[in-house]
């Protein structure tokens, strides 16, 4: 019954996740230093193409072989966003993620139970970031920049199922939260006047609350239509290798993600 079970709960453990994107702040002309804050906005998703790896509940590991088709048929609500202030090099990032996925079924057999199965993840990540290089490249004197960022990230993850067996009804998994490390690296670099090409990593965890480690790459493109706006897309590698043990069992997230992001930027300052 177990395995039934987690079976159709890892069809549901994956989702338009996000976090560390490549959203860059404006760029200060060289050699300047700007006393006024910049800001910049943006909200985005991340659309797994493929998603690989392990789940467990109360004890009990299934593997994960997802689509994207998967992912979205089961998606009850996903939210992605990034906030940054610059002032000269020093930066602050806040970073927000929420999504939540579920099923309803029932057991196998002619008198099968229903069953209710729940996904859900959230982070808020405060990262503080400081511009190592600022200048210019190639005939043209188009600018790039590179920035070193560090700071705190609160997590929650959610892996439940529900089965309506008679007076008392039996729970599976459970939620569980903690805080953890986060270090980052980001280089941006102008190819003319409307695009530009944007890399990031990011890793987090190292043992914190449970989470052995969590790593994001990503590799696109910032395209400006508009003077204050702009559209972001690429690609992006995501792991989160999670354990812990609860009150039924071992409990535990193991997967890797990889597929496009898009999303929008407003730059206001």
């Amino acid at each position: 019954m177990k395995n039934n079970l987690l079976i159709a709960a890892m069809l549901l453990s994956s989702t338009v996740l996000a976090t560390g994107m490549v959203v860059a702040d404006p760029m200060t002309p060289q050699g300047q230093n700007d006393a006024s804050w910049r800001y910049t906005g943006a909200f985005y998703a991340f659309l797994p193409a493929r998603t690989t790896g392990t789940t467990t509940i109360s004890g009990v590991t299934a593997p994960v072989d997802l689509d994207l088709g998967q992912v979205l048929e089961n998606l009850d609500f996903a939210a992605s966003g990034r906030l940054e202030a610059w002032k000269g090099d020093w930066g602050i990032l806040v970073d927000a993620n929420y999504y939540s996925l579920s099923a309803d079924g029932n057991l196998p057999g002619p008198a099968g139970a229903p069953v209710g199965i729940n996904v859900r993840q959230e982070w808020l990540g405060l990262i503080g970031a400081y511009r190592i290089a600022n200048g210019t490249y190639g005939q043209s004197g188009n600018r790039f920049t590179v920035d070193l960022q560090a700071g705190a990230r609160y997590n929650s993850l959610r892996q439940t199922v529900n089965i309506a067996t008679p007076v008392p009804g039996v729970t599976l998994g459970g939620d569980e939260s903690w805080w953890e490390p986060v270090i980052g690296a980001r280089g941006k670099w102008e190819l003319n006047d409307r695009w530009t090409t944007v890399a990031s990593m990011e890793f987090g965890g190292f043992g914190a609350g449970g989470n052995d480690l969590q790593v994001a790459v990503n590799a696109g493109f910032d395209y400006k239509p508009w003077e204050n706006t702009s559209v972001i897309f690429g690609y992006r590698y995501f792991s989160m290798d999670y354990s812990t043990t609860l009150a039924g069992g071992p409990f535990a997230y193991d997967v890797e993600q990889h597929g496009p992001y898009i999303g929008i930027k407003y730059v206001f300052q």
